[in-house]
């Protein structure tokens, strides 16, 4: 069995998701903003076990060590970014979200890895 937990600063990372996305005018209703972070976290909570997984680069060890990371598409425009451990507790293996970024915000750091 297998489950996907986020720490409690990923958690508020949504929020600030749908708050930015309000402010700035990306979306033109609180409400659409609020369902948007809540249509990803679910996505994130349901499908990251199937997703293919990659070994998160150096930069992003100041989230914790022996990380992974999977994509998101959301649209055309924007792909988020979900940084894990996986650990085995009590028989069930345990995505740990630890960090979540988009492409608008992190992609050059995911580049710079492969040079």
């Amino acid at each position: 069995m297998k489950k996907v937990l986020f720490l409690p600063e990923v958690v508020d990372q949504f929020l600030e998701v749908a708050e930015v996305l309000y402010q700035k005018g990306y979306l033109g209703f609180k409400e659409v903003a609020i369902e948007y972070s809540e249509r990803l976290f679910r996505d994130i909570q349901t499908n990251l076990p199937l997703k293919v997984k990659k070994d998160a680069p150096s930069y992003f060890k100041r989230y914790g060590n022996d990380l992974f990371y999977s994509s998101f598409s959301a649209n055309k425009h924007t792909t988020w970014y979900v940084f894990y451990s996986i650990h085995e507790q009590d028989g069930q293996i345990v995505f740990l979200v630890r960090y979540l970024g988009n492409n608008h915000v992190i992609a050059h750091h995911l580049v710079e890895d492969l040079d």
